[in-house]
């Protein structure tokens, strides 16, 4: 069982942030390594509309818009905040020239952690409910009876599907510092 809960649930969530933490580590070095530092302050401009384009998902789900499906749009979602965030870090870079981009990123990895946290804890949670919920009910329990067992279970169950009451505060704190860095950038670039 231990190998199991490893292989299919600690490894896929250790995998995602250290992929991207390696990935940000090796495309910040190829950039200073082949001298092309200044891609790294674009990369910053695609990260962040990547990060944008993936609240179509939220769009939808809020039925803002009604088109796509959902299941689709989630995974447009996750993958696009992902590859977002994996630009905006590599613009960041191993750069300490503020404190403000700094607490963004930070911010950031927060919120794409939390985001990881969420539908992993929500996932294994469910497939444990419903796997009990299975197995109650092939020993012969009846309905009541297997909703009695599983009463914890099911209250656990409900308050971790309100993650998102975490996610979405953590991800308007980033948009805050984001955007404070962003109009920084336009009153103190260099336009000349």
């Amino acid at each position: 069982m231990t190998t199991t809960l490893w292989r299919h649930h600690i490894l896929p969530f250790s995998l995602l942030p250290g992929l991207l933490a390696i990935a940000t580590l090796t495309g910040d070095y190829y950039l200073h390594r082949l001298d092309l530092v200044w891609v790294g302050r674009y990369l910053g401009i695609l990260g962040t509309f990547l990060i944008l384009l993936s609240f179509i998902y939220s769009l939808r789900k809020r039925k803002y818009i009604s088109v796509g499906k959902p299941k689709t749009l989630l995974a447009f979602h996750e993958a696009s905040a992902w590859l977002g965030s994996l630009f905006v870090l590599i613009h960041a870079g191993i750069h300490f020239n503020a404190i403000l981009p700094w607490l963004a990123t930070v911010a950031m990895g927060v919120n794409v952690i939390s985001g990881l946290v969420g539908k992993w804890l929500l996932g294994i949670s469910r497939r444990h409910v419903q796997a009990e919920r299975d197995s109650l009910k092939g020993h012969g329990l009846s309905i009541a009876e297997v909703e009695q067992a599983l009463f914890w279970d099911a209250k656990t169950l409900a308050v971790l599907a309100q993650w998102r009451k975490v996610h979405i505060p953590i991800f308007s704190v980033f948009v805050v510092l984001a955007l404070g860095h962003i109009l920084s950038i336009f009153l103190f670039w260099a336009w000349s």
